[in-house]
C-alpha cells in the first residue's frame, strides 16, 4: 500500500495445559511457552512494530507470592527487546543461584513469566501522544486474585465516550482517552460485581475465609461477566483477558469484523489474530486452526476446561476486507488465493486501458504487499492472451493463412511483460510523520529500476489500494514518470475508499480520502458547492436522531456520480507536476462486485460502499463530514455521537 495505513492491533495467548515439569522433560525447557508467544508475536509483526506487551498470570501461587506480571515497551525492536530483557533477568536469577533452571517450581517461584498462562499485543502508535502507557495488556490489581483483571485486544469502540459516561453515572472516576481503559473498567465493573455477590454468599453461609478464595474461583462465570460487559458495545473486536486467579476468556465482536484463531492441542490452547502463525510456530495443518466464531466467547477455567458460549445475538458477519486486501500475511492459503484473484479481477479493465497493446505495456507493482496480487494480475492476463492467441491461431487454420512467421508474430510480439519497475529505497513510516515535513519525506521513499520501460511503453503498476494518493502523487508517479512512457495506469486491488473506519483502521478523517476530495472537487467545479452546504446541514440533523435511526448522509456526496467519474478525476489529481513529462495517467480501481467475488466468505465494504455494519458506523460518518465541513482535524469517534 503506497499510502502507509496501520492496523491496530495484533494479538497472541497461550494457556499451557500441562504442567510446567512436562514442558522440561519433553522440551528441555520450563519457558516453552514464552519462547512460543514471543514467536507468535514475531510472526505477527506486520501487526504492530511502535508498542509491545505480554503479561503473565501463574496458577495456584501460594499467598505471598506474585501471581500476575507484565512488560511493556515503545523502544525500537521492542517485541525482541523485551523478550532479550526477559532472558537476561532469567539467567541473572540463575548465575545468583536464585533460580534453578532445570527446576520447573523454581522457575514458576523466581521468574515473572514462569507461568502457565502467556498473552501478547503488538501495537501501532498513530498519535504524537503514543507512549509505554498506552500498550497492551492493560492491568487492573487488586489484593483479591478473583478481582484482579488484565485486558489487551485488536479493538475499537465506536461508542466509548458513551461507554465512559455509564462509568461517571454509576460514580466511577474513568481515565479518558483509550476505548481500552473504558473496555477494562466495563468488565472489571461487572467482575467485581460477580465476586462481591459470590463473596457475601459464602461469607453468610459460614465458609471459612481461607476457603472463600478458592470457591469464587470455581463458581465465577465468566460467560455471564462478559455478556453483561458487552451489551452496549459498538465496534469490532478481538480482545483477550486474563483474571488473576487463571480463568482466560478471548471473545469476538458479533459481526466478525475483527479476526481471531485457535489453536487446541493436547499441550497448549493458543490464540492470535492471524491462522498461519499457529500453524507455523506449533507445525500444524490449516484445517486444525479454528477461527473463534463471531459473537462468542472461548473461557478457559483455572482448571484447565474450555468452553464456548454465544454472548451476543447472531449478526450478519462483515469481516473486514482490508485483512484480505492488505493487512494479514500473505502466506496463509486462502489470504493467498484471495490476493490473486483480486489482481486476476482487473484484466478486463487494464487491457481496455492498454487498448490491448501487450506489446508496448511494462507490468509491476508497487512492492511489496501488492506482490500477490501483481502474481494474480499477471496469470490473468497471460490467460486471456492465451485465449486471444488460441482463437487467432483457430481463425487462420480455418482460413488456411497459418504460418510459423504468423505464430512468432502472434505469441513473441504482444505477450504480457512483468517488471519490477518501483523498489522502496528505504524505510520510512511516513504516515507517523508531522504533515508539514511529510512530503518531503515521501518523494524520497521510493525509486526506479531504469532501463526496463522504454520512452512509449505503457507502464501498468499496482497496489493495494489508494487511500490519501498522497505518495502517489508526491514520490511514485513522479519517479516513475522518468522512464517516459506514454501512460502510467496505476491498479488499485480495493474499491474506491469512500467512507472513514471506526473498527480499528487509522482511516478516521474523511477529508483525507482522495476519492472524498475528487467527488468535492467535482460538485464546486460545477457550481453545486452549495449541496456540501446542504450535506452538512443533514448530517447536523441526523445526528439530533436516536441512533437507531440514523443514516449515512455522506452517500449523496457521490450520488451524482460514477465510478469513472471519480476514478478520472483521481486521475487528473495525482498527475505529477513538478516533472516536464507529457504522458497522461490513469487509475484503476477493483469494483465491488469483483472485490466480492474474490473473497470467500463474507466481506465487510463500509469504506467503499458506506454501508457499516453497526449503529455507530453511521453515527461516525455523519460526524466525519461534520468535522470536515467544520475544518476540524481527529477522529470522530473520539467525541460523544
Amino acid at each position: 500500500m503506497s499510502d502507509f495505513l496501520s492496523h491496530e492491533c495484533g494479538i497472541a495467548a497461550v494457556r499451557l495445559r500441562k504442567p510446567l515439569a512436562y514442558y522440561q522433560d519433553r522440551y528441555g525447557t520450563s519457558l516453552w511457552g514464552l519462547n512460543k508467544l514471543f514467536l507468535l508475536m514475531e510472526k505477527q509483526h506486520n501487526r504492530g512494530q511502535d508498542g509491545t506487551g505480554i503479561g503473565c498470570v501463574k496458577l495456584n501461587m501460594p499467598i505471598g507470592q506474585p501471581y500476575v506480571q507484565r512488560r511493556r515497551g515503545i523502544e525500537k525492536d521492542a517485541l525482541a527487546e523485551i523478550y532479550r530483557k526477559e532472558l537476561k533477568n532469567f539467567h541473572k536469577l540463575a548465575r545468583k543461584g536464585i533460580l534453578k533452571p532445570k527446576d520447573p517450581e523454581s522457575v514458576k517461584t523466581h521468574f515473572d513469566f514462569g507461568g502457565e498462562v502467556l498473552v501478547g499485543h503488538l501495537r501501532y502508535g498513530t498519535s504524537g501522544e503514543f507512549d509505554a502507557g498506552s500498550c497492551h495488556p492493560y492491568l487492573r490489581r487488586s489484593n483479591w486474585p478473583t478481582r484482579t483483571l488484565m485486558v489487551m485486544g485488536n479493538f475499537n469502540m465506536t461508542n466509548a465516550a458513551e461507554l465512559n459516561q455509564v462509568l461517571i453515572e454509576r460514580g466511577q472516576h474513568p481515565v479518558f482517552g483509550t476505548d481500552t481503559q473504558t473496555v477494562l473498567e466495563e468488565i472489571g465493573y461487572h467482575l467485581d460485581e460477580a465476586h462481591t455477590d459470590l463473596y457475601r454468599r459464602l461469607r453468610d453461609d459460614g465458609v471459612p475465609g481461607h476457603e472463600i478464595p478458592l470457591r469464587i474461583s470455581a463458581a465465577l462465570n465468566v460467560p455471564r461477566l462478559i455478556a453483561q460487559s458487552a451489551a452496549a458495545w459498538d465496534g469490532g473486536y478481538a480482545i483477550c483477558g486474563v483474571i488473576g486467579n487463571g480463568d482466560m476468556f478471548v471473545m469476538r465482536d458479533p459481526r466478525g469484523i475483527r479476526p481471531c484463531h485457535m489453536l487446541v492441542t493436547d499441550e497448549v490452547i493458543a490464540f492470535t489474530s492471524e491462522r498461519v502463525p499457529l500453524m507455523t510456530i506449533f507445525e500444524v495443518e490449516a484445517e486444525q486452526v479454528q477461527a473463534v466464531e463471531p459473537g462468542s466467547v472461548v473461557t478457559i477455567k483455572a482448571d484447565g476446561s474450555m468452553t464456548t458460549t454465544s454472548f451476543a445475538a447472531p449478526q450478519p458477519h462483515t469481516p473486514c476486507s482490508f485483512e484480505r486486501i492488505y493487512f494479514s500475511r500473505g502466506n496463509d492459503p486462502q489470504i493467498y488465493r484471495e490476493r490473486k484473484a483480486m489482481g486476476a479481477a482487473l484484466v478486463t479493465q487494464v487491457v481496455a486501458s492498454i487498448d490491448g497493446s501487450f506489446d508496448k505495456t511494462v507490468f509491476s507493482f508497487i512492492p511489496n504487499t501488492a506482490e500477490t496480487a501483481y502474481h494474480g494480475l499477471m496469470d490473468g492476463l497471460r490467460m486471456y492472451r492465451r485465449e486471444e492467441v488460441r482463437a487467432a491461431i483457430l481463425k487462420s487454420v480455418a482460413e488456411g493463412t497459418l504460418t510459423p512467421e504468423l505464430v512468432d508474430d502472434l505469441i513473441l510480439r504482444n505477450w504480457p511483460r512483468g517488471e519490477k519497475v518501483a523498489n522502496k529505497d528505504i524505510k520510512m513510516r511516513t504516515f507517523i510523520t508531522q504533515d508539514k515535513s511529510r512530503d518531503q519525506m515521501v518523494s524520497l521513499v521510493y525509486d526506479i529500476t531504469y532501463g526496463l520501460v522504454n520512452p512509449g511503453d505503457y507502464l501498468v503498476v499496482l497496489d493495494d489500494s489508494i487511500v490519501r494518493g498522497t505518495t502517489l502523487k508526491k514520490s511514485i508517479l513522479n519517479i516513475l514518470a522518468r522512464t517516459h512512457p506514454a501512460k502510467i495506469i496505476i491498479c488499485s486491488t480495493a474499491p474506491q475508499i469512500r467512507y472513514p473506519d471506526c473498527y480499528g483502521i487509522d482511516m478516521a478523517e474523511l477529508g483525507r480520502f482522495i476519492a472524498f476530495q475528487a467527488a468535492v472537487g467535482l460538485h464546486k467545479r460545477a457550481g453545486r458547492a452549495t449541496l456540501l452546504d446542504r450535506i452538512y446541514q443533514k448530517c447536523l440533523s441526523e445526528m439530533d436522531k436516536p441512533p437507531a435511526e440514523r443514516a449515512n448522509c455522506v452517500m449523496e456526496v457521490y450520488a451524482a456520480f460514477t465510478e469513472e467519474d471519480i476514478s478520472a478525476e483521481i486521475s487528473r489529481m495525482v498527475y505529477p507536476e513538478k516533472t516536464d513529462w507529457k504522458g497522461s495517467v490513469e487509475v484503476i480501481f477493483q469494483t465491488i462486485d469483483n472485490l466480492r467475488a474474490s473473497i470467500d466468505g463474507p466481506t465487510g465494504d463500509w469504506y467503499f460502499t458506506g454501508n457499516y455494519p453497526t449503529l455507530g458506523g453511521f453515527s461516525m460518518v455523519n460526524m466525519a463530514y461534520i468535522r470536515w465541513h467544520e475544518g476540524i482535524s481527529g477522529r470522530s469517534y473520539d467525541l460523544p455521537l
